[in-house]
């Protein structure tokens, strides 16, 4: 494990994917999760705490909705960290930074957007429209 230093950033000037580089990716990614995982944890205090006795039809049903998108949008975080933890995975793996069907590098700009990205740009744009060709032949 590389000790980073205070407010480094990758840049295209360095090796890469160097220790640096990985480590620097290995806790925004943990970061990350650590932060999905408190939103859900709030989440499942407030729904614990909510007095879903409401007299008033009308205040139930909107307690009702509110919870119901809260809960999709944790579903979408759970799903989520489970594409953080296959991240870090990569990382432990040697994998991470390289495009999983091309094997070029993904590159430092789209890593620091998406961290969590398994393919180049262009790979992305062609495996998407592929899905888009499958589906509209359906």
């Amino acid at each position: 494990m590389a000790k980073l230093p205070k407010g480094y950033k990758p840049s295209e000037d360095e090796k890469y994917m160097s220790a640096k580089q990985l480590e620097y990716f290995r806790q925004k990614l943990a970061t990350w999760r650590e932060e999905l995982i408190a939103e859900s944890q709030e989440t499942i205090n407030n729904l614990k705490e909510e007095n879903w006795r409401e007299p008033d039809l009308s205040d139930r049903a909107s307690l009702e909705t509110e919870a119901s998108v809260e809960l999709r949008t944790r579903n979408r975080y759970l799903k989520l960290i489970g594409k953080i933890d296959a991240a870090l995975k990569r990382i432990d793996d040697g994998e991470y930074g390289y495009c999983e069907e091309t094997g070029d590098p993904i590159g430092i700009k789209r890593l620091e957007a998406r961290p969590i990205a398994t393919m180049t740009i262009e790979a992305q744009e062609r495996h998407e429209k592929q899905e888009k060709q499958y589906i509209d032949e359906e």
